[in-house]
Formats: structure tokens, C-alpha cells, sequence
């Protein structure tokens, strides 16, 4: 309901049950129907067995009640008097709320037998699941009138009497049952106003009881307890600025506590009618459980039981003209929706929603707090709730809602499954804020707590100063935990406070504020009010004046930077806390991998070095074929590589840009695959001197050759290393190159091994011709669409390098898994820094089932849902036809390539993708397990102990054999020769001598190893032995070195000999390492077995 006027007074959501219907349609029959059969799963699954418990808590439930009702009542006597004598007697600390009751207090004391002693809550509605992280039962005791006087809703009155009634009734049941429970205090929802008791069975036979006292059903005068009411009076009554201070919290949590049997009186009325209704609720208790929401201030005030209310009072009303938002015959699922829907829709944020017949006066529902009125019972449903939970819960929603309508084929493991409360994950920016060791600033009258009091500071504080900067800004309060009834209350855990922060990426890294003009006068007051000295002026060309603010320093941090010192300044000038009290997480990151603004100006610098570069291919007169395009698939510019493009005319690039030329259609291309190659090398040659005669000394051109086996695969490349720094490698694209290789994997004429060879060829083209420029495209436009994409790919290929399996996956693979938790990012919204994106990249690689589920990245969002289906279908033939996996293991579908196995079909092994899943289900539980405190750079951490074998490189050796490529200016050993050895003379290598060994070493000893390598710079190639290797008769054509069994291990008669008495041979590891040294020669500088 929009509160702007008076007259407006009904809930405006009448559209809340269309809206979700509409939600519904979107995700076809399929998707629906496969949603349902999920759910009613997961319900059968977690609904609690109250079969097995429900004796044994009866006859706890029944004990309890005869002996609060046996009781011995006593007369009003002095606060003071009876505490003391109460405390000393039974040895147990009355939970008195914050200021305890002074020694001059007047107030009385008593105790009576209650008025009613009752069971309510999940254990009645039988919605509890197993899942719950602490099961209890609550009984309410509903305290008599006759202890109580007419002002005892007045300064914590009515408290101090419910403390000391639950104490009692402590000592009762303690007496008699101390032998079998353990009793302890807590906090009800982590209020510090309404301390209860938990009695806990010793031998856990049942779940622990809540006694929770309580006032008589509408015992408070409602009139005297409204949002603008006072009802805590400091000093003399009379005062009025005292007066009109408004206590809300204190005056709902008063209403409240008569409140109990009217709602599960609620709650039964509307489960009665509407069938789906408890499972509703259970489906809302899991999506909120899974997103760390509860009814506790600490989980934000929001859990089960506001749910339950909000579903059954929109099944009531909520609508226009009284009607009911929601309908008692939609389906669980419908439901929960539905109700999700409406938390987005009404916008609890920002407007006052009222639900029920004759509403009250809305200015006497305004406060801070989220307002969801409940007029039946006089009751803020939401006063628990802060403004920064509110947002989160409305966020939380909303992203929940794209889940449904965007992925209608696995929507329910992000909704239900997925544990989205990870800080690491969902937050861009962490900080930890201590808490204020005085109290002096933060004593509000409405009794929630200094920590809730400087909560809101700090929120009002830091939402006020990011402004744009942040989508989203949320605080983490610590923890109440329970406490012997013996002892003062315990203080909450942890010491400080956690903000997280999701941040603008367009915004966030800005140098320079704007505020109101200069001739604003009283909002540029305000301005340098809240912003002090560094607030200055700024004058645009035009000549208008505005206030505004200089962050320029940090811009070269990134967002990080700017934001951390935005924090910092803001929080030590309004609310003095010092450097000291601040603890950012993530720093870390930075040391890991460079992820400045300055990363994408070079990106930027090399895009512009192939624009230059394509122009001048374009502007070629002399070329048998005119140019039709100029394709780029090198990861530099597409901003994908791990190492960023600098260069200069004494630096020049370590690797060329690799770019792909395709010329017009023309029938002047032989018929040949091998008379193909050689007309490339024609046209590179002709290319690379019409360059070098067009630019003069601006270009040099070299052909280089590749590392061919056969004359009909690709044979020469062109480097075009350009004065500036910028080189490229050029390849040429034939079209009719397809069709032949199309036409050899077909034809049934000739020996099995050339079709083989042919589809090798063919996808190895359409790789390099088809895939990559396509790919390119993709990713380049996604970077730029979002702008953490780009360090997200950087930051999860250095987790590849890190771990050493880069080696057995295409980069562009990398790419599309980053890509996918970009595209798919629920149950979150898209990632916005670096840190965030590879954390969910790495939670996707965990979860992904690659053994029966495909992986679809549909960046064009075109594929239908029978699309996808058939890639599902397409799948499971690949395992029928090779269930062990040794050809096809990861099945990777994009828009553009439907097959699967485009970017696959050269690996991983089994193995590997294995070794993939298990380190990225590591490091999500390491991150599940610490939260903030995890150390990021322990994830890149590599296990060296897991490998067999250790090969050592030689940085010195490496070095030396790529310094014609090292981006330094070389000096020579004789002083008259310094200066005329330029690093821009050099020719590039065809790939990195790293590379060529590893290369060399899996060609010949892929059967009894298997080698593990990162990027350029690792310095140690890992190996595993092939544990499937067995004994066998010896063989010429034995692909690695044999040696003989050790005596008394080959044959069955202890002689190392086989059944038929031949001798049997196994790998001789020793040889097979030495003959690696003896190749790799002083490029391996040691090679470590390790121990078994």
C-alpha cells in the first residue's frame, strides 16, 4: 500500500495473485510440472517424523504444565527485597533487561498460579523440517492480570515482572526435573527485553523447550502503544521533548507478547481451508533457512513465522476492496511464489503496507522500522526487521523471481539447495566495524540495544556516503547466545560488526562526487555538513559550480581502493572510528593477480593496435583476393588473458596476437588439402611484403612454421611485429578446406584411419576458424556488458595455472565456465568484482554433475527449451557409446555450437575433470567453512604432494631461451655493442619451450603418465603414473620402456613368471624418467619422485 495520502489507505497489491500466475506461465508445462514433482520430493525428504518424538515430548509438555500450574504463589513484595532473597535461595540470576531495577525502585513482585499454559508455534503446525539448526518447542505461559497494574506497560515495568516470573518458574522446574533437563537463558529472537528459558532433555531422546511467559490476550492498551507513542520515560514524565521521543519497538514487542493464541489461532483458521498452506510455509522456511533469514534480530527478523502470517493474512485480504491476494486453492509451489511476488511488489522498503479492515490512522504506524500492519491484531508483523534486512529480503526475492522466469529447466536447486548466505559470495566489498566500547551516542530510548542503535548509524552513515556506488549495503549483527541461569547474561559473539556491500561496477570506482550547485544554498550546507573539510568545489567549463568530492588518489586501486577510503574517512568523521577498527577482507586478491584500472587500458591499447593493424591489411591493393574479414581469437583481445598486452617500442609482446584472415569466395583455390597449405604460404609471404613495402621500417614481417606432421594440416603462420611494440599472427582461412575435410570424414572408400585423421583435421578447422573468431566475439561484447567479467576470467585461469591443469583445457573453456555464472547467477544477481565471480565460478564447477548433466551456455539466449532437451538426449547417446569415458568426458554446449564437444573434444581426461571438481568443491567448503576469515590466496595454494612425479624446470634456462622474446631491452656482454641489440629485432617463438616439452611428453608417454602443468610461468610439471598399468609379456611395439618383474611377483607360483610360464614385464619407471631428463636436458633442472 502506497502511504502517501490518508485516503489511500488499502493495500494496492490486487495484482500480487495475477503476478504470480504470471510467474507460473512463463515456465511452460515441462518446467512446471518437473518444479512440482522436485518439491513434493524435497517435502517428503525433510518434513520431520513427529511419529518418533511426539510421546516423549507429550509427557515433557504434560510435566511441565502440572509443575508451573503446582507453583506456590506468593504476595506482591519489593522488587529489591524478593530479588535478593530469590537469587540467594536458588542460586539463579534473575535475566533482568537493561538498566536493571534500581535499588529504590517502588515496584512489587508476585507470583500466581497462569492463567493458561499452551503449546504454539512450528510444533503445533507440524511445519518443522529436519534441517532446522536448533529445533525447539515453544510453550507459552500466559502470566495472570492480578500480577500486574494498570502502568506496568510504562519504563520496562511489565519486563522486570516477566523476568522474575520466568526465573521462578525455572526454579520450579529445575527442582523437579534437574536431573534429566539442562536448563539454560536465552534471548527470544535475540531480544534483549524478553529473556526465556530452554530446558533440554540430557539424553537428546527429544527436541529442547522454550518456555516463553507472556501478558493475557489484549491486556495493553493499543491506543497508548503506537509507532508514535512514548512509553519509556527518562527523568520526569512531564518533560515533553521526553514525551515525544516514540518508542516503537518497545511498544510492539509489548503488544506482541498478547499475541500469541491469537495468531496460532491464525495460522490454524488458515491452514484448515487451504490444503497447500503447511507446505507452503515449509517450502518458505527452507528458501529462507538456505538464505540465513530467521525470526531473530540477528537472521533479520524474518523467518518462518512472518512468513507463515504474511501468507495466511494475503489469504485473508491484502487486496482491493478487501479481497484476498492469494487463493486457498493454488498449489504449494503457487504459493510460495506468490508470496515472493508479493514481497517484491509491495516494496516494503520504501512504503507502509497495511492488511485488514479499518486501518488505523497512518501516522500512527511511521517509524524506521519496515511496516507490515496486521489491523486485526494491532501488530507491525515486520518490527523485528531493519532497513538493511528488509533490502536484503526484497533483493533476495527478486532474485529468486528470475530464477523462475529464466530458467524453467533448474530452478529448484537454486532456490531450495543452494546455501546463498555465503558473505564471499554474494557481497562485493567486506569490512568488519568493532563495536564502540561506550556507550555515550548510542543510548536510544527505544531499548533495542546498543548494537542495533550503532547498526543504524552506521548503515544510515555509509548508505549516505557510496550513494550510487552501492546496490545494496547490509550489516551482519552478532549473534545472542544462551547462557546458564546461574550467571549474568552473555555478551553476543564476536566483537564487531560485518557490512557487505554489492556495489554499482560503473559507479563504484569513480574519482570524483558531484553534489548540489553552488547556489543551492541549504542543500550545499548540508553537503559540507555531512562531508566536512573534504568537501570542495568544482567548476565545469560551462561555468557552473558544484560541491563535490576528490577521490582521484585511489583510482588506481579500483573500486576497492576508492570505496575503502570513502569508509574510512566518513565513519572517523561521524561516528570516530579509527583505521584500527576497520578490517577489510579480500586484499589479498591484488597480491594474487593485478586487477587495477590500469589492466583495461592496456586491453584497450592492444584493441586499438589490431584496429590499426586491420586497417592496414584493408588498405592492401595488391593481394590476389580482396579481404572479407579480419577475425581476432587471441584471448589478449578479447581482455580474457591471464598476462596483460603491455608493450612499447623497447617491450615488444612475449606472445603474438593470433588473428584469422578470410578472403572473398573464389574458384582459384586448389582441390587439394596439401596444395591448400602451400597457396597460404603464398598469400603470408605476399602478405608480408606488401606490409613491410607499404610501412616501410614501421613493420617487419616473419613466416614462421608450425609443428605440422602432416602436409595437409596448417603449415606457416605470419608475425607481424609492428615498431610500437604490438605483434600479430596471422593465419589464413579457406572455406574450401571444410568441404574437403567434410568430404574425406565421409567417405566410406577409404581406410578407417584417414576419416579418423580427417575429423581430427576438420574439428581442429572449425576450432581455429569457426569457434574461436565466434568465441570472440562473445566474450569480448560480455566484457564489456559486465565489467567484472573480464578479471573474474584472469583471477579463475590463475586457479587453473595454480593447480596445474590449464595444461588439459582449452582457454576459451575457462572462459564459458565464467561466462555461465555470469549468465546464471541465481540464486544471486551477476557478479560485480573479480572475487565474487570466480568464487561462484568455482561453486558452479563443484555442483556441475558433468557425468550426466551437459553444461549449457546460451549467450544469445536463443536455445528453446527442445533445444536444450536434445542436448541433454545428445549427451546420453555420447555415454551409451562410450560409457567409460575415454573420448568425450565434459559435454559443453554454447548458442553457436549445439554438439557439445567443440571446445572438449582434445580433453580433459576423466581423470582430470575429476581432480577439477574435487579442488573446486575444496575451496567452496573452505569458503563455506571460514566465511570472511578465509584466506583467499590458500585457494591457489597447489598440493604437490598428490603427484608421483616432480619435474623442476630451470628459470634461468627458460629465460635464456626466450630473451629474443623477453619484453626487456637486451644488453650485450661487450660495451662497444650495448645499445644495438634491440629486443624489437627478435622473432617471436612459435610457442613457449615450456610448452613444446609438455607437448612432447604426453605424445610419448601418454599411456603410463599423466602430466599436470599450469602457464608459462610454473616452474614444475607434476605426473602422475597410470595405476591401471599391469604386468605383461614383453613386446617390441611397447610404447615405454619395459623391465622385468622382481622375482616372486609375476606369476601365480611365486617365480615371476606368467599362467602359460612366460616372464612378464612391467614399466620401468627409472627409464622412462631418465629418458625425460635426458630430452628436456638443462630445461629440467630436477626431477623428485615422490614416496608412495
Amino acid at each position: 500500500m502506497e502511504a502517501s495520502t490518508a485516503k489511500r489507505r488499502k493495500l494496492d497489491h490486487s495484482n500480487g495473485y495475477e503476478a504470480g500466475n504470471a510467474v507460473l506461465s512463463t515456465m511452460g508445462a515441462s518446467g512446471a510440472s518437473a518444479f512440482v514433482l522436485e518439491t513434493e520430493e524435497l517435502l517428503k525428504e525433510v518434513k520431520l517424523d513427529y511419529s518418533r518424538t511426539s510421546s516423549k515430548v507429550e509427557d515433557y509438555l504434560k510435566q511441565f504444565k502440572d509443575i508451573i500450574d503446582a507453583a506456590e504463589p506468593h504476595e506482591p513484595l519489593p522488587i529489591n527485597d524478593v530479588s535478593a532473597k530469590f537469587e540467594k535461595a536458588n542460586r539463579i540470576t534473575i535475566p533482568y533487561p537493561d538498566p536493571k531495577p534500581a535499588k529504590e525502585s517502588p515496584y512489587k513482585l508476585a507470583f500466581e498460579k497462569p492463567a493458561h499454559v499452551n503449546v504454539v508455534g512450528s510444533w503445533v503446525l507440524q511445519t518443522n523440517v529436519k534441517s532446522q539448526p536448533d529445533l525447539t518447542i515453544d510453550m507459552i505461559v500466559i502470566m495472570p492480570e492480578s500480577i500486574f497494574q494498570e502502568k506496568d506497560y510504562l519504563n520496562l515495568r511489565y519486563f522486570y515482572k516477566r523476568a522474575y516470573y520466568l526465573a521462578y518458574i525455572t526454579a520450579q522446574l529445575r527442582k523437579s526435573m534437574g536431573t534429566t533437563m539442562d536448563f539454560t537463558f536465552d534471548r527470544l529472537h535475540g531480544n534483549a527485553l524478553l529473556p526465556t528459558v530452554i530446558a533440554r532433555p540430557q539424553d537428546k531422546s527429544s527436541p529442547a523447550i522454550r518456555i516463553i511467559p507472556c501478558a493475557p490476550e489484549k491486556y495493553f492498551p493499543t491506543t497508548k502503544l503506537t509507532a508514535v507513542s512514548n512509553a519509556i520515560r527518562q527523568g520526569k514524565s512531564e518533560d515533553p521533548e521526553d514525551v515525544k521521543t516514540p518508542t516503537p519497538f518497545y511498544n510492539t514487542t509489548l503488544k506482541a507478547e498478547s499475541q500469541f493464541s491469537s495468531y496460532l489461532r491464525l495460522l490454524y483458521k488458515t491452514a484448515n481451508p487451504c490444503a497447500a498452506f503447511r507446505d507452503a510455509c515449509v517450502l518458505g522456511r527452507i528458501w529462507l533457512q538456505q538464505r540465513g533469514f530467521s525470526s531473530s534480530i540477528h537472521g533479520g527478523g524474518f523467518g518462518h513465522f512472518e512468513w507463515a502470517v504474511l501468507m495466511a493474512l494475503l489469504l485473508q485480504g491484502g487486496g482491493r476492496k478487501g479481497e484476498a491476494v492469494l487463493s486457498t486453492s493454488l498449489h504449494s509451489t503457487q504459493l510460495f511464489k506468490a508470496t515472493l511476488q508479493y514481497i517484491v511488489s509491495a516494496n516494503l522498503q520504501k512504503k507502509l503496507c497495511v492488511i485488514g479492515n479499518d486501518p488505523p490512522n497512518l501516522e500512527t504506524l511511521r517509524q524506521s522500522m519496515p511496516i507490515l500492519h496486521d489491523t486485526a491484531r494491532g501488530i507491525n508483523v515486520l518490527y523485528k526487521m531493519t532497513p538493511w534486512s528488509i533490502a536484503l529480503l526484497t533483493e533476495q526475492a527478486k532474485w529468486s523471481l528470475l530464477t523462475i522466469n529464466n530458467s524453467p529447466l533448474d530452478q529448484f536447486e537454486t532456490l531450495f539447495i543452494v546455501k546463498a548466505d555465503q558473505p564471499l559470495q554474494m557481497f562485493d566489498l567486506l569490512l568488519n566495524v568493532n563495536l564502540p566500547t561506550s556507550r555515550e551516542g548510542f543510548g536510544a530510548v527505544d531499548r533495542k540495544g546498543l548494537i542495533w542503535d550503532f547498526s543504524a548509524k552506521l548503515y544510515n552513515t555509509l548508505k549516505r556516503a557510496l550513494d550510487e556506488r552501492a546496490q545494496l549495503v547490509h550489516i551482519q549483527v552478532p549473534e545472542t547466545t544462551a547462557w546458564p541461569i546461574s550467571a549474568a547474561p552473555s555478551q553476543v559473539k564476536g566483537k564487531g560488526l560485518l557490512v557487505g556491500i554489492i556495489i554499482d561496477p560503473l559507479k563504484a570506482s569513480q574519482g570524483r562526487d558531484y553534489g548540489p550547485s553552488y547556489e543551492q544554498k541549504k542543500e550545499s550546507a548540508r553537503f559540507r555538513e555531512f562531508w566536512g573539510s573534504k568537501a570542495d568545489l568544482w567548476q565545469f567549463p560551462d561555468g557552473n559550480i558544484v560541491e563535490s568530492l576528490d577521490w582521484t588518489e585511489y583510482s588506481y586501486l579500483g573500486f576497492p581502493g576508492v570505496c575503502e577510503a570513502i569508509i574510512r574517512y566518513i565513519l572517523k568523521l561521524k561516528l570516530q572510528v579509527s583505521d584500527a577498527d576497520l578490517e577489510f577482507h579480500g586484499r589479498e586478491i591484488s597480491k594474487i593477480l593485478p586487477l587495477a584500472p590500469s589492466g583495461r587500458l592496456a586491453f584497450d591499447t592492444a584493441r586499438q593496435a589490431f584496429e590499426i593493424f586491420e586497417g592496414d591489411m584493408r588498405n592492401l591493393e595488391d593481394l590476389p583476393l580482396h579481404v572479407k574479414h579480419i577475425s581476432s581469437i587471441s584471448p589478449d583481445l578479447r581482455r580474457a588473458s591471464l598476462r596483460i598486452p603491455e608493450f612499447n617500442f623497447r617491450k615488444p609482446l612475449l606472445q603474438p596476437m593470433e588473428v584469422v584472415i578470410s578472403f572473398e569466395v573464389s574458384g582459384k583455390w586448389p582441390e587439394n588439402l596439401a596444395a591448400i597449405q602451400r597457396a597460404k604460404i603464398a598469400f603470408l609471404l605476399k602478405i608480408g611484403s606488401s606490409l613491410e613495402e607499404a610501412k616501410g621500417e614501421e613493420i617487419k614481417a616473419h613466416l614462421g612454421l608450425e609443428s605440422a606432421t602432416r602436409d595437409d594440416e596448417n603449415l606457416a603462420f605470419l608475425d607481424v611485429v609492428y615498431e610500437n611494440g604490438a605483434s600479430f599472427r596471422l593465419r589464413v582461412h579457406s572455406d574450401l578446406e571444410e568441404s574437403l575435410l567434410e568430404r574425406q570424414t565421409k567417405d566410406q572408400t577409404v581406410e578407417r584411419h584417414i576419416r579418423t585423421e580427417s575429423a581430427d583435421l576438420l574439428a581442429a578447422y572449425r576450432r581455429m576458424y569457426t569457434n574461436l573468431p565466434l568465441h570472440n566475439q562473445t566474450v569480448s561484447m560480455f566484457c564489456t556488458r559486465f565489467p567484472a567479467l573480464s578479471a573474474s576470467i584472469r583471477l579463475t585461469k590463475h586457479w587453473f595455472n595454480s593447480h596445474k591443469l590449464s595444461c588439459h583445457f582449452h582457454e576459451e573453456l575457462i572462459e564459458l565456465f565464467v561466462l555461465q555464472a555470469f549468465l546464471k547467477p541465481y540464486p544471486w544477481e551477476t557478479p560485480c568484482s573479480a572475487t565474487t565471480g570466480f568464487l561462484r565460478t568455482l561453486l558452479l564447477l563443484s555442483r556441475w554433475d558433468w557425468r550426466d548433466e551437459p553444461l549449457v551456455i546460451d549467450s544469445s539466449d536463443s536455445l528453446s527449451t527442445s533445444q536444450r532437451l536434445e542436448i541433454g538426449t545428445r549427451l546420453q547417446a555420447w555415454r551409451k557409446i562410450d560409457p567409460n569415458m575415454n573420448r568425450t568426458v565434459l559435454f559443453v554446449a554454447t548458442s553457436h555450437d549445439v554438439t557439445g564437444v567443440a571446445y572438449t573434444q582434445q580433453g580433459p581426461s576423466k581423470v582430470v575433470a575429476t581432480r577439477m571438481t574435487s579442488l573446486a568443491r575444496s575451496a567452496c567448503k573452505v569458503v563455506k567453512e571460514k566465511g570472511v576469515d578465509t584466506n583467499i590466496r590458500s585457494l591457489f595454494q597447489p598440493a604437490l604432494r598428490d603427484y608421483d612425479v616432480l619435474l623442476h624446470l630451470s628459470p634461468k634456462v627458460i629465460k635464456s631461451i626466450t630473451r629474443d622474446d623477453d619484453s626487456t631491452n637486451r644488453r650485450s656482454q661487450y660495451k662497444n655493442l650495448d645499445g644495438q641489440v634491440s629486443g624489437k629485432d627478435a622473432l617471436p617463438l612459435a610457442e613457449p619451450p615450456v610448452r613444446t616439452l609438455l607437448r612432447w611428453m604426453q605424445t610419448a608417454y601418454a599411456s603410463p603418465l599423466l602430466f599436470f602443468h599450469g602457464g608459462n610461468d610454473d616452474m614444475v610439471i607434476g605426473a602422475l603414473w597410470n595405476p591401471l598399468l599391469h604386468r605383461r609379456a614383453f613386446s617390441v611395439r611397447a610404447p615405454y620402456s619395459l623391465m622385468k618383474s622382481p622375482d616372486g611377483v609375476g606369476g601365480a607360483d611365486g617365480t615371476g613368471a606368467g599362467d602359460n610360464g612366460e616372464e612378464l614385464y612391467e614399466v620401468n619407471k627409472v627409464a622412462v624418467l631418465a629418458e625425460i631428463a635426458r630430452v628436456g636436458g638443462d630445461l629440467i633442472e630436477k626431477v623428485e619422485v615422490r614416496d608412495a
